[in-house]
């Protein structure tokens, strides 16, 4: 593994949304601590873990936010979402209601989320393919139709569950990038736009 230097690590924040019940804090705790317990208590208000990797030779810190999915907890977690990079959204294949909800959750994504935070949205539960209740082509495609990434998972046998964190750190520093570029085009810009007054000025004073 090719390790990249502290000056060039990246750090992001990313938030986790969805009903309660479909495992967002199994997910979590797979993902950053590789544990999987068949219950965890149902989170109040918001937890969160740190995870450190590599991915394309460049240093991610990944800062993941769990919220609870309980209705009465939504104005908190709301707040949150302003200050991610990234917001996953996870439902159950199990359970169709919490499909149905993804939706409603995107609303509040759209009216509370930063304008280009990366999204995706994780099936999870695919280790519970008897008790399927959505169809894979449904959710490809609404991810499809929204222009989101869309992954299945199982926090019980971690699958697809590194391939979804690791996947959605490339697209924040692909995000990352195009900004950094968009922020020195608007520098050079104005670099320019000075230049351009300071020559009128000039010509006017030698007139």
């Amino acid at each position: 593994i090719v390790m990249a230097s502290k000056k060039e690590r990246y750090d992001f924040t990313l938030i986790m949304i969805g009903d309660a019940g479909v495992g967002k804090t199994s997910l979590l705790i797979r993902f950053a601590d590789d544990e999987f317990k068949e219950s965890y208590q149902p989170t109040v208000g918001v937890d969160f873990r740190y995870r450190t990797f590599v991915v394309d030779q460049k240093k991610i810190k990944l800062q993941i936010w769990d919220t609870a999915g309980q209705e009465r907890f939504r104005t908190l977690t709301s707040n949150y979402y302003r200050g991610a990079d990234g917001i996953v959204l996870a439902y159950d294949i199990t359970n169709s209601k919490t499909f149905r909800h993804v939706a409603e959750w995107m609303k509040n994504v759209d009216k509370y989320g930063r304008r280009r935070a990366i999204r995706m949205v994780l099936g999870n539960k695919c280790d519970l393919e008897h008790a399927r209740e959505v169809p894979k082509d449904l959710a490809e495609k609404y991810a499809e139709e929204h222009g989101i990434t869309w992954i299945e998972t199982s926090a019980k046998n971690a699958e697809n569950v590194d391939l979804a964190f690791r996947r959605m750190a490339l697209k924040l520093l692909e995000n990352k990038t195009f900004e950094q570029r968009q922020a020195e085009r608007k520098e050079k810009a104005a670099v320019l736009n000075t230049a351009a007054k300071d020559n009128r000025s000039s010509t006017k004073c030698c007139s």
